[in-house]
């Protein structure tokens, strides 16, 4: 039998109401040690029905706990019969649970005492402590959710924006195991009949050709190489878009990072070398989760304060998704405009010439020829002119211009993008084999080892070890 297990599903501190989670078998009988229901009987004064008034409240303690019914009761300490807390209280009855073992959940005020009462006097009536995950974990040993679809618990958590939530939450819903499964099942088509023509080549049964087997295995892999050309697009919806801004002192780094903030966070003046330090800010931008970084102008100084700020302006470009390089089109390219040309070599960067309402004097054709690969964008970022253009570049750049829409099945986790990686591999290795003209015994090796990595993403063939990592980065009561 499964130990029972119990823990604070909400976050800790002051809250409205917090709630304590148990499953397992003996988790309705460890709430009914602990928990008095109670129902108030209340009778209605006679009068104006629109000034309601009781005129008496009675009290009935011990009703019947009902499954999947909340009741109201106190948490009362059967030691010493001290009232803990009031709550409300609920069975819900396996297999249709969570976890799909018995589960109870207590409705606690949301206090850091109340809850440590409760939870204290709970693991003394049977339960144990859950480990971080363990909830999730038990739904996926026994069999309510593949492990991608726990993982993506995770996500939903930590989502950042409504993209990545909406991502998250088609991933519990099973859209990337529908994948999987589906390639899966193509793969395992062909391992049958691969293992049939092996194992009885003398039998009256279709002959598999090498032409045919070469076909099936390349659509195959286009359909795996699809899953992880989405894994960039998929990282930057769960973990945000790196936007560092650079440029020298005064061209309207400030500016632009105050205008997409839609506040005044950096501070603006005439003066150069203001922004001394790196500003780092998470926002959304076009639904697309975005740290963006406000860094101190690229110069040459004695300061030994501003020297710093530059340094750490270099580490944040070089980190970064995308630059965005600002320039001062007003004026022709300086010497300090060209040591960050220079310095920013062939990342992907977004050039603003910015100040054109001061006239544009800059060489627009000579910068395009020194910097080929930018995406050049007129702005007077102070007056608000080329915000929206801003944007727009931003979530082309994200989704390679392409609108991607709710459904879509992008690859967000590490783990997923490396098997998904090594399962393309081994199916290039059996493309290999057959363009050899190699025995069908070393083909089947490698699409079953395909296969097999496949089977590690949703949790088929992995092993107990990694479903033990996978797990521990949850939170206590999740």
């Amino acid at each position: 039998m499964e130990d029972t297990i119990a823990a604070v599903a909400t976050a800790y501190g002051e809250g409205g109401i917090g709630i304590i989670r148990i499953s397992g078998e003996e988790a309705l009988s460890i709430l009914n040690k602990v928990f008095q229901p109670i129902k108030k009987h209340i009778k209605k004064s006679s009068g104006d029905k629109d000034s309601f008034k009781p005129d008496s409240i009675g009290i009935t303690i011990g009703e019947p706990i009902v499954n999947r019914r909340l009741t109201y009761g106190h948490i009362v300490d059967y030691h010493t019969n001290e009232v803990i807390d009031e709550v409300l209280a609920v069975y819900m009855k396996a297999p249709y649970t969570y976890t799909t073992e018995d589960v109870v959940e207590i409705n606690c005020h949301g206090s850091i005492v109340s809850l440590r009462k409760v939870l204290e006097l709970i693991l003394k009536s049977g339960a144990r402590m859950a480990e971080p995950g363990e909830f999730t974990k038990r739904a996926f040993l026994n069999g309510r959710l593949d492990l991608t679809q726990a993982e993506a618990v995770i996500d939903l958590i930590k989502a950042k924006s409504d993209k990545s939530f909406d991502v998250a939450l088609g991933q519990l819903e099973g859209a990337l195991s529908a994948n999987i499964i589906e390639i899966r099942n193509l793969l395992m088509d062909e391992l049958v009949n691969l293992t049939v023509n092996i194992d009885y080549p003398d039998e009256d049964i279709e002959e598999i050709t090498y032409e045919n087997l070469l076909n099936n295995l390349l659509q195959i892999g286009d359909m795996i190489q699809k899953l992880i050309d989405s894994a960039d697009t998929g990282r930057i919806i769960k973990e945000g878009f790196k936007i560092a801004i650079v440029g020298k002192p005064n061209v309207g780094k400030s500016s632009l990072m105050n205008a997409l903030l839609k506040e005044a966070r950096a501070i603006v003046t005439d003066i150069p070398g203001t922004t001394r330090d790196t500003i780092v800010e998470d926002i959304t931008i076009k639904g697309i989760p975005v740290k963006l970084i406000d860094t101190a102008g690229i110069h040459e100084t004695d300061d030994t304060v501003e020297k710093i700020g530059i340094e750490k302006s270099k580490e944040s470009f070089n980190e970064a998704d995308l630059v965005i390089f600002i320039l001062d089109s007003s004026q022709p390219i300086t010497e300090e405009d060209q040591h960050i040309i220079d310095i920013v070599g062939e990342r992907r960067i977004l050039v603003l010439l910015n100040k054109t309402d001061l006239g544009l004097i800059m060489d627009e054709i000579a910068l395009r020829q020194e910097m080929p690969g930018a995406l050049i964008i007129k702005t007077a970022v102070k007056d608000g002119q080329g915000i929206k253009d801003i944007e727009k570049e931003i979530e082309n750049l994200v989704y390679n211009g392409e609108i991607k829409q709710k459904g879509n099945t992008f690859i967000t986790n590490v783990r997923h993008s490396n098997l998904l990686i090594s399962a393309k591999s081994a199916l290039d290795d059996a493309v290999n084999m057959i363009n050899l003209g190699e025995a069908l015994e070393f083909i089947e090796i490698d699409v079953k080892r395909s296969f097999e990595f496949l089977g590690e993403v949703i949790g088929e063939t992995v092993s107990e070890s990694i479903i033990d990592e996978v797990f521990s980065r949850f939170c206590l009561g999740k």
